[in-house]
């Protein structure tokens, strides 16, 4: 269990439908950044994808440094970098580098590759990516936990006295996760390090109830190489959209939904979206994806948070752009406002505050009646015949 106020932020793939101007997305991307900076988002993780058309970023450490540059509090971190595609001792370099320049709020998210179409440019068999990513994932944290220099041999690369030059900013190190997904890989390689996940499998089917299972793997895992867990540091990734009420919120993201799901992972990535007439609604109703109003989304994420076997730290959005641009910049804003409060504990005060005034308002606020009356009587003036809702905060109390 943590007793920590929930994160919030995003998971940014990122997702532009096929034909837009893709310079032109990309900024919006980083306009979206900037605006949840200035919300009080968390975090957000960028994706690193190298083909099929939709994510355009093949360098989440690029995106992390300009959107450094043009935020001042939420934290940046690779959502995921693919550690099978590079050298271990580069992308721990790369990651020092970022977390000095950001000056702490850089995160490595770790992965085997999501699109089997990067991994088959590279000629990595899909059979080889976790075991590679174990691979790398070692000798980093080898690289930043040991003073000793590092030397390993694999089938696909070699180090030889290898040491980081420049140490972390943050100590011990940046923050790390590792992606999770419906298999039992991830919760495994986060445990054996004990460090953070972001279940990405979620907004999944099933996904939701597989929550409490999963977890126990990492924790078994992690005291099998004498490691801990931390919930603060777990990460559960869902489809969220707020609007002004239900159906208004789905009616806005319908048409996007349906355009993402049909052109992308269907017809480019081979994933069918099931014979279901109405998936989007079909979601809303499992729980996998979270589209209504703010308290039909904080509904879900309670019942997410009480799947999870104790909680959990943090609630990512898939960043989408089902809705237009003006429906999602309000989406955030109204998560913002009405949402994330009651996962943070900054309402309590002030509904307690609330209450104690309501139910003392006869006793507390009275006497200001008999002061104001006296404040007429004593310069010789009659006092006006409703100065008593006046002075107890009526309509007109401010004239």
């Amino acid at each position: 269990m943590t007793d920590e106020a929930m994160k919030f932020g995003i998971f940014l793939g990122p997702f532009h439908r096929l034909g837009e101007n893709p310079t032109l997305a990309l900024e919006r991307d980083l306009e979206l950044i900037e605006w949840l900076d200035r919300l009080g988002y968390d975090e957000v993780w960028i994706g690193e994808h190298h083909s099929a058309g939709w994510e355009l970023v093949s360098s989440p450490e690029l995106m992390i440094a300009a959107a450094a540059a043009r935020t001042r509090r939420i934290m940046l971190g690779s959502g995921v970098t693919s550690l099978p595609y590079h050298n271990p001792l580069m992308v721990a370099n790369r990651f020092v580098q970022l977390d000095h320049m950001t000056r702490g709020r850089a995160m490595l998210g770790c992965g085997p590759g999501a699109l089997t179409s990067d991994a088959y440019m590279l000629n990595i068999p899909p059979e080889l990516q976790r075991k590679r990513m174990e691979e790398a994932l070692d000798v980093i944290m080898r690289l930043l936990m040991n003073k000793e220099p590092v030397t390993a041999r694999t089938d696909w690369f070699e180090l030889k006295e290898a040491r980081l030059h420049l140490a972390p900013y943050t100590r011990p190190h940046f923050p790390i996760v590792v992606a999770s997904t419906i298999t039992p890989f991830g919760m495994m390689a986060a445990g054996r390090h004990g460090l953070g996940v972001l279940s990405i499998g979620a907004g999944l089917p099933g996904g939701p109830e597989a929550l409490a299972r999963q977890w126990q793997i990492a924790e078994d895992t992690a005291a099998e190489h004498g490691k801990s867990m931390s919930r603060a540091r777990w990460r559960i990734v869902v489809n969220v959209h707020v609007g002004e009420d239900d159906e208004a919120a789905l009616a806005q993201v319908r048409r996007g939904e349906r355009a993402e799901t049909l052109d992308y992972f269907d017809r480019t990535l081979g994933r069918p979206a099931g014979r279901s007439d109405d998936p989007l609604r079909d979601g809303v109703k499992m729980g996998t994806t979270l589209v209504g109003s703010p308290d039909l989304v904080a509904r879900g994420i309670r019942r997410l948070h009480g799947l999870s076997g104790g909680g959990f730290g943090g609630v990512l959005f898939r960043a989408h752009e089902w809705a237009n641009r003006e429906d999602t910049m309000r989406s955030y804003e109204l998560f913002a406002r009405y949402v994330m409060p009651q996962f943070q504990d900054s309402l309590t005060s002030l509904v307690a505050s609330n209450d104690w005034a309501r139910e003392n308002r006869r006793t507390i606020f009275a006497p200001s009646v008999e002061a104001v009356k006296r404040a007429f009587t004593d310069v010789g003036r009659e006092a006006p015949a409703d100065l008593a809702d006046r002075a107890l905060g009526g309509r007109d109390a401010r004239t």
